[in-house]
């Protein structure tokens, strides 16, 4: 014979609706918001910086707004443009990650 488990169920008073938690923010909005704010505290422009890294405005732009996934030579070269390391900018993201969920990121491959 099967063992039934009960399922939990919440008290009447609080049937509404669930409130969902905040998802984690995704590495690339996380990469795009350090590549923002690393362009804004040297106070340059989208069209700067993209054409010194060899892309297009739009995609720096896509990319900074955490829609585009860039591989690493585009990420490689727009953290050069703003002189930055890849190591750099993948420890910023880490410490923004880490913030956003309490607790170190975990990056799977």
């Amino acid at each position: 014979m099967s063992v039934v488990v009960p399922l939990h169920r919440r008290p009447v008073a609080s049937r509404g609706p669930v409130p969902r938690p905040r998802p984690e923010p995704l590495w690339r909005e996380a990469v795009g918001t350090e590549l923002r704010a690393e362009r804004a505290e040297r106070e340059e422009r989208l069209v700067d910086v993209a054409g010194r890294a060899g892309v297009s405005v739009q995609y720096l732009s896509e990319v900074e707004r955490g829609l585009k996934e860039p591989s690493s030579e585009v990420l490689s070269a727009v953290a050069g443009a703003l002189d930055l390391t890849v190591a750099e900018l993948a420890g910023r993201a880490a410490t923004r990650l880490a913030g956003a969920s309490g607790g170190a990121p975990c990056l799977a491959a």
